[in-house]
């Protein structure tokens, strides 16, 4: 924990010197304590500069995403109090879930360098790449209805739009329902899983989980994505830090999850302007079928609303089917 805190130190006054003693005293350790956590930090790929009588300075750092470098900017906030850190994970949504089910509070935020069996809607697969990605779940135990969920998926693709934006400067777009794409490209996934209680069928937790494809390379998607599939790094002509991503899209979490659910107008009037399904020709595919459509609107339970061939109209849920271009992925 001491080269997590002492990491936290040097982002927080990134550019300064801070003197061992200081940070000994700050953290509540010996000062041999701080140089053993900043030999670790050099050994990681860490630039710390030191200097006699001015102490350690953070010149430059690696592309990881762990507590150390989130801790700082997420002080006080609800959505990532405790922040979970690993290297490889089956799925950041199933280790929430086990957490949840052995009680732990709302506010953990899971990310992992790397997963092994990422899942998205309807039982897909999500690829996950070591140190390609962001790969991070919440969990949350609102007290609602199970009903007054359902539309936090969409609140969610918002609040990722609303991150990304901050930390990229660009602001992708919507393909309903949960799908973020930037230029054509899918960017984001999102699967929210609920918890129910057996004998009351109350709402026990909610845990979100988002993979942003930051860093690909083309390679680094599997041949059956690669056309519709897309990086940050791509699309911008750049690298983006994921770490500074993470803090973004978390502190956009954290604001969601206090509105949630009673600035819905708010989200609501943002998620239509982000969608861009709206006044595209789709197909609407299920197990079993393949039907074109016109899509009209987002209704005010964030549903699509399509017109089919026959001139009748209907509202579609997120969970009973999936939308597509007609000519493309959107």
């Amino acid at each position: 924990m001491s080269r997590e805190a002492v990491l936290s130190l040097l982002r927080e006054r990134q550019g300064e010197y801070q003197s061992g003693e200081a940070m000994s005293r700050a953290l509540g350790v010996s000062r041999a304590a701080v140089w053993k956590a900043i030999e670790a930090l050099r050994q990681e790929g860490y630039e710390i500069a030191s200097a006699p009588n001015r102490g350690y300075r953070l010149e430059s750092a690696p592309d990881r995403v762990r507590e150390g470098e989130l801790s700082g900017p997420l002080s006080g906030c609800l959505v990532g109090r405790r922040l979970l850190c690993l290297d490889t994970i089956d799925s950041t949504n199933t280790e929430c879930k086990r957490r949840a089910v052995s009680g732990e509070a709302e506010g953990l935020v899971v990310m992992a360098e790397e997963q092994t069996g990422g899942r998205g809607r309807l039982g897909r697969s999500f690829q996950s790449p070591r140190g390609c990605g962001l790969y991070l779940s919440v969990l949350l135990r609102p007290r609602l209805e199970p009903q007054e969920a359902a539309d936090f998926t969409a609140w969610v693709a918002v609040a990722v739009c609303d991150g990304i934006e901050a930390a990229c400067g660009v602001r992708p777009r919507i393909k309903w329902t949960n799908d973020i794409v930037l230029e054509g490209k899918k960017l984001v996934g999102i699967l929210t899983e609920l918890g129910l209680e057996s004998e009351t069928n109350a709402l026990e937790y909610l845990v979100t989980g988002i993979g942003i494809n930051v860093n690909h390379r083309t390679e680094d998607f599997s041949p059956e994505i690669q056309d519709m599939a897309g990086s940050l790094a791509q699309l911008l002509g750049h690298p983006v830090r994921r770490a500074e991503l993470a803090v973004q899209v978390i502190l956009a979490l954290d604001r969601m999850y206090a509105a949630f659910p009673h600035e819905k107008a708010l989200y609501l009037e943002k998620y239509r302007a982000d969608c861009l399904t709206p006044g595209n020709r789709v197909q609407l595919i299920t197990p079993a079928s393949r039907q074109e459509a016109q899509a009209l609107a987002i209704d005010d339970s964030f549903r699509l609303v399509v017109e089919l061939p026959d001139g009748t109209r209907k509202a579609l849920s997120a969970g009973e089917v999936s939308v597509r271009g007609m000519y493309g992925y959107v």
